[in-house]
C-alpha cells in the first residue's frame, strides 16, 4: 500500500511538478495513509493532549452549558449536539457521564474522519465520518478542529508568494526522508484579500479558506442554536506575519514537537494558529479560562474538594474522580497553556 509520501509524490507528478501546500497538508493528514487516517490521535497514548483528554471536567462543564442552551431554545424534544472532529470520543463520554438535564432529548453525533477512531466511539452516540444533514436545532462543538484544516501558505519575499511543494534531491519514491520534498514559491497574478502590505523578509502566513468555509457550511446546517469552537487563535494575519513561523506552524508526534512540516508526511501532525479575522465574524469570543468560569468550573472544583475531604480517609473511585478535578482545572485554566485558547461562538 502506498505511503503518504508516495501519494504526495504521485500528486506532484500528476500536477506537473508542484502542488500547493494545502494539498500536501491534506494528503499528509487525511489521505489514505495520512496521519489522522492511520495512527494519529489525541490522548495520553496518542500524540497530543487536548482539553477533553485532561480528564472529564471539561466535558462536565460543557454539559452544564448544553443544558443552559437547551433551556434557551425552549427545551426542544430533539436537541442535536454535534462533536466535530471527535477523535476517539473522549468528550462525548464525559458529557454522557455528566448526565445533563437534556439527556432525554439529546441526539449526540460524533463526527470523525478516521475509521479507526470511530471504532472507539461510545455506543450512545451516532458515529459518522461527515457532518449530518441540516437543519438542526442544537449545538455544534469543534475542539481543536480548525487548526488542522488544510490551509494555503504564503511567504513574503518583497511581495507575497504562495508556497508549493515539489520533489527534492531525496527523490520521490518515498524511500528516504532528507530532501524528499522541498518548498518552491510562485508569484500569483492575484493575491488573497487580507494579506498585510508589508512584512519581515521570509515571513509566513496561512490563508485559512477551508476553515472559513467549514464555519460557513456549519452555520448553514444550524436552524436554531450555536457553533462553539475551541482552538489556539490569533486575532489578525498581520500578527502572525510578525511572529517567527515556528511559533505558529507546528508539528507534533508522540507528545513531542515534530520535524519540519515537509518532513515525514503521514507520520506527524501539522497544525496552525487559527486567524480569527479570516473567519466569519463570531457572536462572542473569550479565553477558554473565562468560558469555563462562566459555566461554573470553580463550583465544580469546590464540589470536588468537599467530596474528597469527606471521603479521603477511605476513598472510593468517585472520591478519586472528584479529587482529580483540582488538577484538571489547573491545566484547563492555565493562561500559559490551555486556558489561553479561544472560545468562539456563533449564535443563530
Amino acid at each position: 500500500m502506498p505511503s503518504a509520501a508516495d501519494q504526495v509524490a504521485a500528486a506532484i507528478h500528476a500536477a506537473g511538478g508542484a502542488i500547493p501546500f494545502s494539498e500536501f497538508m491534506n494528503i499528509s493528514l487525511y489521505g489514505e495513509n495520512g496521519f489522522y487516517s492511520a495512527s494519529g490521535r489525541a490522548g495520553r497514548r496518542g500524540d497530543f493532549i487536548t482539553s477533553p483528554e485532561v480528564g472529564p471536567l471539561f466535558g462536565t462543564v460543557l454539559a452544564r452549558s448544553l443544558d443552559a442552551w437547551w433551556h434557551e431554545l425552549g427545551e426542544p424534544d430533539e436537541f442535536t449536539v454535534v462533536d466535530a472532529g471527535a477523535g476517539p470520543g473522549t468528550l462525548a463520554r464525559s458529557i454522557i457521564a455528566a448526565a445533563p438535564q437534556c439527556s432525554n432529548a439529546l441526539r449526540h453525533v460524533a463526527v470523525e474522519v478516521s475509521a479507526a477512531q470511530r471504532e472507539m466511539h461510545p455506543s450512545a452516540v451516532e458515529s459518522r465520518s461527515s457532518m449530518p444533514n441540516g437543519p438542526i436545532t442544537g449545538v455544534v462543538l469543534a475542539n481543536e478542529l480548525l487548526d488542522n484544516l488544510p490551509f494555503r501558505l504564503f511567504v513574503f519575499d518583497g511581495t507575497w508568494q504562495e508556497a508549493y511543494v515539489a520533489i527534492g534531491d531525496g527523490g520521490g519514491d518515498g524511500g528516504g526522508d532528507s530532501g524528499l520534498f522541498v518548498e518552491v514559491l510562485r508569484t500569483l497574478a492575484s493575491l488573497p484579500a487580507g494579506l498585510p502590505q508589508l512584512a519581515p523578509h521570509g515571513a509566513r502566513v496561512p490563508v485559512q479558506t477551508q476553515a472559513a468555509q467549514w464555519v460557513d457550511d456549519t452555520l448553514r446546517l444550524i436552524e436554531r442554536g450555536r457553533l462553539v469552537v475551541f482552538d489556539y487563535c490569533t486575532p489578525t494575519t498581520s500578527e502572525l506575519a510578525n511572529r517567527p513561523w515556528r511559533d505558529w506552524l507546528r508539528t507534533f508526534r508522540q507528545h513531542e514537537r515534530g520535524g519540519h512540516y515537509l518532513r515525514s508526511p503521514g507520520e506527524q501532525d501539522i497544525t496552525s494558529q487559527v486567524v480569527v479575522e479570516q473567519l466569519p465574524v463570531p457572536t462572542s469570543s473569550a479565553t477558554q479560562a473565562d468560558f469555563l468560569r462562566q459555566w461554573d468550573v470553580d463550583a465544580l472544583v469546590g464540589e470536588g474538594r468537599e467530596y474528597w475531604s469527606r471521603h479521603a480517609s477511605a476513598p472510593d473511585l468517585a472520591a478519586m474522580k472528584m479529587r482529580s478535578r483540582i488538577g484538571e482545572a489547573e491545566a484547563l485554566l492555565d493562561l500559559d497553556g490551555l486556558g489561553s485558547f479561544t472560545a468562539l461562538q456563533w449564535s443563530k
